[in-house]
């Protein structure tokens, strides 16, 4: 486990909840404080907290948010967007980013989805390990292939992102209806 673990008492309670606007300078901050990700500006996720609500999350222990999942559904397809998984240093180790995917299958905005999909580059370790327990654990397929490409899409500044497809069994996406 690891020692920042010990800064959070298993019996804090935990809530996962859909973002409120007032909530974008937390986000913002949580993401800057979880390198590598990327930085969006505090604005971006202002927005995503406001208008991507239904499919974006928060985990708050004693009212301090510690994880975010944003998320929204393609447009035109039965697919969940995983854009960016955020968990605070001080509470890694508690299976929030998997409770918190759970939260987002489990929701009636996201009762069409079948399939899961998300980014990642190959050297994200943590990801890889993340979406594949989390497919494991719902008994979902996961599948990859090279989607946005370092010279295609990143004009050679930024390591190629996998497309995941994780299949979301019916028996996921019904405990949503």
């Amino acid at each position: 486990m690891p020692k920042d673990v010990q800064d959070i008492d298993r019996s804090q309670q935990l809530v996962l909840r859909k973002p409120e606007p007032t909530d974008g300078s937390a986000i913002w901050e949580l993401v800057r404080a979880c390198k590598p990700l990327d930085e969006n500006s505090m604005y971006c996720n202002l927005v995503q907290a406001e208008h991507f609500r239904d499919t974006c999350v928060v985990a708050e222990i004693d009212g301090e948010i510690l994880g975010w999942i944003s998320g929204h559904m393609i447009p035109n397809e039965d697919a969940l967007f995983i854009w960016q998984v955020a968990v605070s240093p001080k509470a890694r180790g508690l299976g929030l980013a998997k409770k918190m995917l759970g939260d987002l299958i489990d929701r009636n905005e996201t009762m069409d989805a079948e399939v899961l999909n998300t980014t990642i580059t190959r050297d994200n370790d943590a990801s890889w390990a993340l979406f594949r327990s989390f497919a494991r654990d719902i008994g979902g397929k996961l599948s990859d292939d090279p989607h946005y490409t370092r010279d295609d899409h990143f004009d050679g500044r930024h390591a190629t992102e996998h497309m995941v497809t994780i299949t979301l069994p019916c028996q996921a996406t019904a405990k949503a209806a």
